[in-house]
């Protein structure tokens, strides 16, 4: 096979999805098949293009993801040309790839990570119009005749089949990671204190107004109680938000901000952490939860989206999504009220299986 990857980040840009396109890149490879990635330059140091054994990188400056939605078709539809397959994921770069494939008449596989339909509506930080224009632009894609919709749990297949796509496109593989890569970082928390860490990228759907909400009315404590963001500091208008958010509550002498970490320093702060803080309004699969189970670290989850089904081991799970039950919740970790199921894995390689199964039908279908 020759597979044809539109995706508006890759490796080196890091991440739980580039991780995943990276390691399924170099499988199909290692198989004898060729792979071709384009994607977006996103620093100048990057080669434009590069080979590694057969999978050829193609980085283009497209500026920001909404040029590469507009622009990209082009040089995808010049690389799609003797390809076989082409897989792209939701958002920006569904169009450009559904648009190559049409005109080549090559069949398009979408990797959906997250359906959020009237979700757009109940976000912090998005204009009404802002809201509008990403719910049209969801509902665009969805309608687009992708060969297959896959989504990235069950409760992200079961949003595609209620958005009305029939049954036999709808396929459904987890995400996975590299256990390997957390063999030397195991939960042991600090005896001087006690972290509560949330960690991730900044976006609206993750409830940190929430976070920064409820740490402005946790009761004081004889215990030294930390709080830690580790966030980046990209979209600057996001993280100024943020910022002023912090500033408005007052709260900025109870937190500890921390930016950019490399890999391993932050899985040596999920592993220091008391507890990690996840209360999103929505997640399609939360690579953040599946990489703090693998360190031990508990959960206080929102239990919103796939979160009620991927997180297990030590968790606390909201009954409603605000301040108040969060600060509650924090209360109940810090007397070691936790629940407790079975710890639950989702291996890399099981999805990266997955993935080349599922290409091999499509050939045939």
């Amino acid at each position: 096979m020759k597979i044809l990857f539109v995706l508006e980040n890759y490796y080196p840009h890091i991440g739980g999805v580039e991780t995943l396109f990276h390691s399924l890149a170099h499988k199909l490879s290692d198989q004898n098949h060729q792979v071709v990635v384009l994607t977006t330059l996103k620093n100048k140091q990057d080669p434009t293009y590069e080979k590694i054994g057969d999978v050829q990188i193609y980085r283009k400056n497209y500026l920001n993801r909404y040029f590469f939605t507009f622009f990209a078709f082009f040089a995808a539809f010049r690389l799609a040309k003797d390809c076989d397959l082409i897989h792209t994921t939701s958002y920006n770069a569904a169009l450009p790839a559904w648009l190559a494939g049409k005109l080549r008449c090559k069949k398009v596989l979408i990797t959906f990570h997250e359906v959020w339909a009237d979700l757009w509506f109940d976000l912090p930080f998005m204009s009404k119009i802002g809201a509008s224009l990403h719910y049209r632009f969801e509902q665009l894609i969805l309608g687009l005749g992708f060969h297959k919709f896959i989504g990235v749990s069950h409760f992200t297949e079961q949003a595609l089949l209620d958005q009305g796509i029939s049954k036999d496109r709808v396929a459904m593989i987890y995400n996975g990671i590299d256990y390997s890569e957390f063999n030397d970082f195991q939960h042991q928390v600090e005896a001087e204190s006690l972290t509560f860490t949330f960690f991730g990228r900044l976006g609206m759907s993750k409830g940190i107004e929430i976070l920064l909400s409820a740490i402005k009315i946790m009761p004081s404590s004889d215990r030294k109680i930390k709080y830690q963001l580790i966030i980046p500091t990209s979209p600057e208008s996001f993280f100024k938000e943020i910022n002023e958010l912090i500033d408005k509550l007052q709260i900025r002498d109870k937190l500890i901000l921390k930016h950019h970490l490399p890999f391993d320093q932050l899985k040596k702060e999920m592993a220091a952490s008391y507890a990690i803080i996840i209360p999103s309004y929505s997640e399609g699969f939360c690579f953040a939860a599946v990489e703090t189970m693998a360190i031990g670290t508990p959960i206080i989850s929102s239990g919103r989206g796939a979160l009620a089904e991927v997180v297990s081991g030590k968790f606390i799970q909201l009954g409603d999504l605000t301040p108040d039950a969060l600060q509650k919740a924090m209360v109940q970790a810090l007397n070691n009220q936790w629940e407790e199921i079975q710890f639950r894995k989702f291996h890399l390689k099981d999805t990266v299986d997955n993935y080349i199964s599922l290409y091999q039908t499509s050939m045939i279908d």
